[in-house]
């Protein structure tokens, strides 16, 4: 065994019920004195609850301030605001776009981000940033985006709807079994991986059942910071790549798209990564990885199809063509032409892989 694995500095704070106290500490810690606030509109409510105590320069949470796959224009907006208003930390509570438009700020002002998840989507874990610009994202890691602390509350997740529940976590299942073959895997991210399977698998079932309960969101929330974790360290597998080239060409919603695409990309590298299928396949409790997800999927009844997303037909083979110039060299089977067409259109009509 011999590999090399770098753990992101960054404190995270894990207690339901405490956001607003967690999100206090952090920001003293940081010496915050002028903090400016991002939220998307389902999160504005509970930003403005849990940050009522902070001394806010700025709170960028009106309709347009936060936008799905962080378009340049957007980012230069925030960007601003946070230079005229003299900011020293920024806070980001919400799910992925938020997160991302706080990084895009810290990008290029190196203002440090206390992020307050309030889905699964685990961009606060990582050093990875994206931005959209004519219809294609582009995405880069950097130090001065990773938020320097993450405060997790699930009882902040109890108002996202089942259905966003279930795509938010399917998303974080994505960074698992992205993270089994990701160009910089090793050991640790493979055992953070699987456990985060463990608890996605349990998790995400019992928000189903019971959406008011915090036992389903607080193991998918742990399950997500997993995922993230492992994804940040591990790198961007195929899985991603299509799902960014997707998401920047028409514009499809973010976790839907990675619920959708998963199935497809694991039965197409499951059968040529054994040892990584046979963990997958573990963590799952299930025959075989695809097994496991299927039935996951059974019980989970997440979006099946690209078209119902809104990517038009003639999308497929422009798509599959990007996705073969963007995909890693080294995924555990050769990406050619041929098959990700056969995958991006199983996707797109919804069958199963």
């Amino acid at each position: 065994m011999r590999f090399d694995h770098e753990t992101l500095p960054q404190r995270v704070r894990f207690a339901s019920g405490a956001a607003a106290a967690g999100l206090a500490a952090e920001v003293e810690l940081l010496g915050g004195l002028r903090p400016m606030v991002i939220a998307d509109p389902a999160a504005r409510a509970v930003a403005r609850e849990i940050a009522a105590g902070l001394p806010v320069a700025h709170w960028h949470d009106r309709d347009g301030d936060v936008v799905m796959h962080v378009p340049v224009a957007v980012a230069e907006r925030a960007r601003a605001a946070a230079a005229e208003h003299d900011v020293d930390v920024l806070v980001a509570v919400g799910g992925g776009s938020t997160t991302g438009l706080a990084k895009a700020v810290a990008l290029t002002s190196g203002i440090p981000v206390v992020a307050v998840p309030t889905t699964y989507a685990g961009s606060e874990a990582t050093a990875v940033w994206g931005l959209t610009a004519d219809a294609r994202k582009t995405t880069g890691t950097d130090p001065r985006v990773l938020p320097r602390a993450v405060v997790y509350d699930a009882a902040l997740t109890l108002s996202l709807p089942v259905g966003m529940s279930v795509a938010s976590g399917l998303n974080a299942l994505a960074h698992c079994v992205d993270s089994m073959w990701a160009p910089r895997t090793d050991p640790i991210d493979q055992a953070l991986a699987a456990e985060g399977v463990r608890a996605l698998r349990t998790g995400l079932p019992l928000i189903v059942k019971e959406p008011a309960g915090l036992d389903g969101r607080e193991r998918a929330l742990y399950g997500a910071y997993l995922s993230a974790t492992a994804f940040a360290s591990a790198g961007s597998g195929l899985h991603h790549k299509i799902c960014h080239v997707l998401g920047g060409m028409f514009d499809l919603p973010h976790a839907q798209t990675h619920a959708v695409v998963l199935p497809h990309v694991l039965a197409f590298n499951a059968p040529h990564a054994p040892e990584a299928e046979r963990r997958l396949a573990a963590a799952f409790d299930a025959p075989t990885a695809t097994t496991g997800l299927a039935l996951l999927y059974d019980e989970l009844d997440p979006p099946r199809a690209l078209r119902d997303l809104g990517m038009p037909e003639d999308g497929i083979t422009p798509a599959a063509e990007a996705i073969v110039a963007a995909a890693p060299p080294d995924n555990p089977r050769a990406v050619a032409l041929e098959p990700v067409l056969r995958l991006v259109r199983a996707a797109w009509e919804g069958a199963r892989p």
